[in-house]
């Protein structure tokens, strides 16, 4: 239990100075909450065989959600535009593809894998995607649309928790919207569909 706490103080201190080197890129000044990972990843693919791409994993916290709920960590490719944050998470995630880029290269990044990866069962999105000019949010979103499957979800967060839709999810069908209290701040869900 101490190692836990250990651990948890830990990512939370790198967590805070990363987002005082870059709080648009950062988003947040804590580390997504065991609650709110969870609500993300109760929408991981059926399919126990598809990828799922996250991208903005920070230091694992939905991640590690991910993987409790069942996926295979062979199948998490991870986009982490903090260098220092893609080596911890690489260090926790052995058998996973963590990549230390830009999530708008999403595309570029994923055919040049030693193994292309063509298309995704999910995208599970911890992006500040307000903190970005609605073109490029948008530009990003069509990119998530063409990598998933057919079907496949698109699942993010933001701490705008009013009930509308997020930034660049127009050519989304919406599923899901839901609020999760227990996180600092509170987050709203939001799952849509291709």
């Amino acid at each position: 239990m101490a190692k836990k706490i250990i651990a948890a103080l830990a990512d939370s201190t790198l967590f805070l100075r990363e987002w005082f080197v870059n709080p648009q890129r950062t988003g947040s000044v804590a580390p997504s909450s065991p609650q709110l990972g969870a609500a993300m990843a109760r929408w991981l693919p059926r399919d126990p065989k598809s990828y799922v791409l996250e991208l903005g994993p920070g230091t694992g916290a939905v991640t590690k959600a991910l993987l409790k709920y069942g996926l295979r960590e062979d199948r998490l490719i991870a986009i982490e535009h903090n260098p220092t944050l893609a080596r911890l998470l690489q260090k926790k995630y052995p058998r996973a593809t963590i990549i230390a880029g830009d999530a708008w290269e999403l595309d570029t990044l994923l055919a040049g894998l030693p193994e292309p990866v063509m298309a995704v069962g999910a995208v599970i999105s911890s992006l500040p995607l307000l903190n970005f000019p609605k073109q490029q949010a948008e530009a990003l979103a069509q990119k998530i649309r063409t990598v998933l499957e057919p079907r496949g979800r698109l699942v993010q967060y933001s701490y705008h928790i009013v009930k509308d839709r997020s930034r660049g999810a127009d050519d989304f069908r919406l599923l899901a919207s839901q609020i999760v209290w227990w996180n600092l701040p509170p987050a709203r869900v939001h799952v849509f569909q291709k």
